[in-house]
């Protein structure tokens, strides 16, 4: 049954966290905690996202908390998603060889000056693969090239780099982009182009040099399976928070057919534990499995736990994460920000039905 509004506020907090590097156009991420019966989950849609796609945001930290509240619609789930056919045992995550209770995670690379990276990097340790953010506004195709040259050569030939240009290129502009940083050795390219048919005529164009993953085109669409049907892409970047919660991405993967990587919000520890249990739940917390883009935690210049998960050796555990009391006092949003959220909370609880 869903609980009350109010018995989601009762024990509420809203905090405020500093990041240690401009992220997304932000340096402090805003977001509110919720207590329910089954632990801690996570509301923090970020502050330009509607009431109603917040919801999905709100679904999410019900299931977590509360457990077994899924977004409307979205079906139930029995153990794991089964992997796609021609997954490959690290991209579909087999656990049967060396399963461990972590999930192997890549470093997240913000668009910063080629310069910058070898200390970003250092707050990664043990992660071979990195996201690397692209088509920045303001910022020309020559920085994002020097800036993955600049991975490339901290991670080295063996390493596995990753673009994500969120949806910022035109379907000729990623061509050109793509063409140029495919030099460096690509893993995939995430989001090069807002529209399902945009990624679809990238993909056919680029004939295989480079993979294509959506995420926006699939946790922002109203029909987050076109992408599949249109053949639009090589693999799924999954986010529990915005698809309504584990079971609903869980089983929007299982529908589509194609591999998945669980990436996070840039929420605090507690959102990236439910990110954790989603990777599980999909078969990816073992040795070996494709990383993750969980470890943003090591983004942040606090956070709510004395223990966070960041990586170490290049993973972050699957575990609940409790808040530690003087840090939710702490890191306390003013007053004006915390009856904010809880206004905008109410209002997308209107949407859940």
């Amino acid at each position: 049954m869903l609980p009350s509004v109010d018995t989601l506020l009762e024990r509420a907090h809203v905090v405020a966290l500093p990041l240690a590097t401009r992220f997304r156009g932000i340096e402090t991420r805003e977001l509110l905690l919720l207590e329910g019966p089954d632990g801690w989950a996570e509301f923090s849609p970020f502050v330009e996202y509607g009431d109603a796609e917040a919801a999905n945001w709100l679904a999410a930290a019900i299931e977590f908390g509360w457990g077994g509240i899924a977004a409307p619609g979205s079906g139930d789930l029995e153990g794991r998603a089964p992997a796609a056919p021609g997954r490959s045992d690290a991209e579909h995550g087999s656990p049967a060889r060396g399963r461990v209770e972590s999930v192997p995670v890549n470093a997240t690379v913000p668009a910063i000056p080629a310069s910058a990276v070898p200390a970003l990097l250092a707050r990664f340790p043990g992660c071979r693969t990195a996201k690397v953010k692209v088509a920045e506004r303001g910022q020309t195709l020559e920085d994002d090239v020097a800036r993955v040259r600049a991975v490339r050569a901290e991670l080295g030939p063996e390493g596995r780099i990753r673009v994500d240009a969120n949806g910022g290129w035109t379907v000729e502009e990623a061509v050109v982009a793509l063409t140029a940083l495919a030099e460096a050795g690509l893993e995939y390219a995430e989001q090069p182009c807002a529209t399902v048919p945009e990624l679809a005529a990238v993909r056919s164009r680029l004939e295989g040099r480079v993979r294509i993953a959506a995420d926006e085109s699939v946790r922002k669409a109203e029909d987050p399976l076109a992408v599949a049907r249109a053949g639009a892409a090589d693999l799924l970047v999954i986010k529990a928070q915005p698809l309504g919660g584990i079971r609903r991405a869980a089983a929007i993967v299982a529908e589509a057919g194609l591999p998945a990587v669980v990436s996070s919000a840039l929420e605090s520890s507690v959102g990236l534990a439910q990110g954790a249990h989603l990777a599980a739940a999909l078969g990816l917390a073992h040795e070996g499995a494709a990383a993750c883009g969980l470890g943003t935690a090591a983004l942040l210049a606090a956070d709510v736990t004395a223990h966070p998960l960041v990586p170490v050796a290049g993973a972050i555990p699957v575990r609940r994460v409790v808040p530690d009391a003087a840090l939710l006092v702490a890191n306390a949003a003013p007053p004006e920000r915390d009856a904010w959220w809880r206004e905008r909370l109410r209002r997308a609880y209107a949407h859940l039905g």
